[in-house]
């Protein structure tokens, strides 16, 4: 099964793409077979930015998203969006790749679900 997770919201302050991330983990945890592309949209694409810094306790964005990457899910950032935010030339966690709007209506075509935060 092939599954797409859209997120748009920025790291923190909701609990958006802590939830979405949460999804994708726990999807290649329990099924091994399973495929899943998160593709990070609008203030979502600062999810990827590395050296994540947050309190003790806090959960890291960076680091479920090193994770998913672990266990073979893909993460694919909006350029458009980050060519916005003035992030498209930064380096990115690893396993990440920018992408277009072209391949996320692919992605969306070839997924049996599509959920989005």
């Amino acid at each position: 099964m092939k599954t797409l997770i859209i997120i748009n919201d920025a790291p923190y302050g909701t609990e958006k793409a802590y939830n979405g991330l949460r999804l994708a983990n726990q999807i290649v945890k329990d099924n091994e077979n399973a495929e899943v592309v998160v593709f990070l949209m609008a203030d979502a694409v600062t999810c990827a930015l590395p050296n994540q810094k947050t309190p003790e306790g806090y959960y890291n964005i960076e680091r479920m998203l090193k994770i998913l990457v672990q266990k073979k899910g893909l993460i694919k950032i909006c350029t458009s969006c980050a060519e916005a935010r003035g992030i498209d030339k930064l380096e990115l966690v690893s396993g990440a790749a920018l992408s277009t709007m072209k391949e996320l209506a692919q992605l969306i075509l070839e997924s049996d679900k599509v959920i989005t935060f």
